[in-house]
């Protein structure tokens, strides 16, 4: 797999949903695809430093959203025609929705960030629209551990 996962374990949004949210963002970008072999459970649990049943429920979903499938000596892989349909794209749009909450934006703030990740940029510093602060969402690329 060349795609990395990470858990942030401060967020509000369980970690299996994290882990599912971002392989179906790596199938959405191509950055994953099909016949692509996703770690072991039991490895991807000790590098994220989670229980090994938290990472079977991601997979357990993705498998169910026809994300992954599981084949014999195989693994877990990217299963073939994977893609993200309506359904997957609003669960990932209500957890975004929960952190965008649990970090204290507002929905003008988080609006700017998804128009800027969808022009592709880099980089976007929501400004205040009136709430009284000013809030620049801090995006921590480092996996959390316990």
């Amino acid at each position: 797999m060349t795609a990395q996962l990470e858990v942030d374990l401060t967020s509000g949004v369980p970690a299996f949903e994290q882990i599912r949210a971002q392989v179906v963002a790596h199938v959405a970008a191509g950055r994953l695809v099909a016949g692509d072999r996703l770690p072991t459970i039991r490895a991807l649990a000790t590098d994220l430093g989670l229980a090994a049943g938290t990472v079977a429920r991601a997979f357990r979903e993705l498998e169910a959203e026809g994300v992954v499938e599981t084949r014999r000596r195989a693994g877990t892989v990217i299963a073939e025609g994977a893609s993200v349909p309506t359904d997957i794209a609003r669960r990932a749009a209500e957890t975004y929705v929960s952190a965008v909450r649990a970090a204290g934006l507002t929905d003008d703030e988080a609006l700017v960030l998804v128009h800027g990740a969808l022009l592709g940029s880099q980089r976007v510093t929501p400004t205040s629209t009136g709430s009284g602060s000013s809030s620049t969402p801090k995006v921590d690329r480092t996996p959390s551990r316990t």
